[in-house]
């Protein structure tokens, strides 16, 4: 098996964890590993008949590991009709929380962002990057949206806000670099390239997906809620609104105590809010392992401190 072959694998594997069926164009930009054309991976597909299957949908073709077809071909299918109408309503919200004051980027994430949600009613995920010293500030805005949304019976989660001056993740596994790479920025377009470049790292695992695959125009604020958006921040930019985020910060990380267990992946402090308290990761690390053992694949060998001091700062 020649070394993109094993790449194209290692990309369909991951994406079988989340019963995910693939395009080409997919398996090109999120290719675990390796450098390829698309030449390089039609040419692999073709190679590798005995491991895969393509079944086309709609005028689409979409790969998958053979012995899982009849499982993720239709759930792919029916996520397929779920993802467009809670698409435009992540949009929509999330073009929202970027009129909050001190927010300076807004990412959707998680499995809405792969356009592959478990059904229409699925949470949506978000990414909030905040000017630093008003983490805690502006996650409390994005909470109140949070509750209004609600009631038009949409569920936002802005699980993960942290501050601008850090942006480079310490974590760096498959995971964490798929998260990054298939994030949409909404709005805040610059600060999104800011964090691609601290976290270049991330092409160790994905070297082709080093643009947003589902583009999007930046909908940053304008106008009168530009303005009123500076206003915002020059109200709660002193000592009023450092005194709202001390008694936010420490109100907040009280509470969460309470729900914090061994399962959870939780970062609180000045410049974290990350609240994946039932963390699944470790559990999809688990089974992509599984899945490459019943290939008789390694794991592909990434070498961080090949890639400079800055992959691990």
């Amino acid at each position: 098996m020649t070394r993109i072959e094993k790449a194209v694998l290692w990309t369909l594997l991951y994406a079988d964890v989340f019963d995910f069926p693939m395009t080409k164009r997919e398996i090109h930009h999120f290719l675990v590993d390796t450098v390829a054309s698309m030449d390089d991976v039609e040419r692999a597909l073709e190679h590798l008949n005995e491991h895969i299957i393509c079944q086309t949908v709609e005028d689409q073709m979409y790969f998958a590991i053979r012995n899982r077809a009849q499982t993720v071909f239709a759930s792919r299918q029916q996520r397929q009709l779920a993802a467009p109408q809670l698409w435009k309503k992540a949009m929509r919200y999330g073009a929202i929380m970027g009129f909050i004051p001190f927010v300076r980027m807004v990412s959707l994430t998680g499995a809405l962002a792969m356009h592959n949600p478990s059904s229409e009613e699925d949470d949506i995920d978000y990414l909030l990057i905040i000017r630093p010293g008003r983490v805690w500030t502006a996650r409390l805005f994005a909470v109140i949206l949070v509750r209004v949304s609600k009631v038009f019976g949409v569920t936002l989660c802005p699980n993960y806000v942290l501050s601008e001056d850090t942006l480079t993740q310490r974590r760096q596994d498959i995971f964490i670099a798929h998260e990054i790479a298939q994030m949409c920025a909404i709005s805040g377009h610059e600060v999104y390239s800011r964090m691609r470049q601290c976290n270049h790292w991330t092409e160790l695992f994905l070297p082709n997906a080093k643009q947003m695959f589902h583009q999007e125009t930046d909908r940053q604020p304008r106008g009168i809620i530009k303005l009123l958006k500076h206003f915002g921040e020059f109200v709660l930019g002193g000592k009023l609104g450092d005194r709202i985020e001390r008694w936010e910060q420490k109100r907040k990380i009280h509470k969460f105590q309470e729900q914090i267990n061994q399962e959870s992946d939780v970062q609180l402090d000045e410049k974290h809010v990350k609240g994946h308290f039932d963390d699944h990761s470790n559990i999809i690390l688990r089974k992509y392992h599984e899945r490459l053992d019943q290939f008789g694949l390694s794991y592909p060998a990434f070498h961080i401190s090949d890639f400079g001091e800055s992959a691990a700062d």
